[in-house]
């Protein structure tokens, strides 16, 4: 498996994950919006606008956006994304990171690995210590955070989602 920066290399592999996520009650967070996209191009268009603090969409922090790919079939299995600094909303709500993996391959140790692999990169951003959140009750969201060093810290309302979120700080050190 391997972390990189989305390119049109990957279109089909990275439409055929978007798909997988086109059905009722799913949601897929830390796409960078990958998921209103059909078309490959324009959401890189988006990745690339987002990377930069005076092109990002209003309400937005500039953000990072990578793809978790399987390389002996080109499977585009997660998403992530790293949003540095934060604005109020992250900081009280989303967090420095955020990602999904492909329903077909949960269950799998993924989200764990990416999340792993996006880490030093966070470090070399100058982010000490990352925040991550995840929907009360998202067991498999909690034990990736957990398994990468993640400390409980508590549970808010967000409600626009109208949803709890638990929140996690991952120490990086100095």
């Amino acid at each position: 498996m391997k972390l990189i920066e989305p390119t049109m290399e990957y279109d089909r592999e990275i439409q055929a994950f978007r798909s997988e996520f086109l059905h009722p009650g799913m949601s897929m967070d830390g796409g960078g919006s990958l998921i209103r996209f059909a078309n490959t191009a324009e959401w890189l268009e988006r990745v690339e606008a987002c990377r930069r603090p005076e092109t990002v969409p209003e309400g937005r922090v500039p953000s990072r956006q990578f793809i978790f790919v399987r390389e002996e079939d080109r499977k585009v299995v997660g998403i992530i994304q790293i949003r540095h600094p934060l604005n109020d909303a992250h900081l009280n709500w989303f967090g420095h990171i955020g990602y999904s993996v492909a329903p077909s391959e949960r269950l799998k140790g993924c989200a764990t690995q990416m999340l792993g692999l996006v880490l030093p990169i966070c470090r070399e951003m100058g982010i000490r210590r990352v925040l991550i959140t995840c929907i009360e009750g998202n067991e498999g969201s909690k034990r990736t955070i957990l398994k990468n060093g993640g400390v409980y810290e508590s549970t808010v309302y967000q409600a626009e989602m109208d949803r709890y979120l638990e929140r996690y700080w991952i120490d990086l050190g100095a």
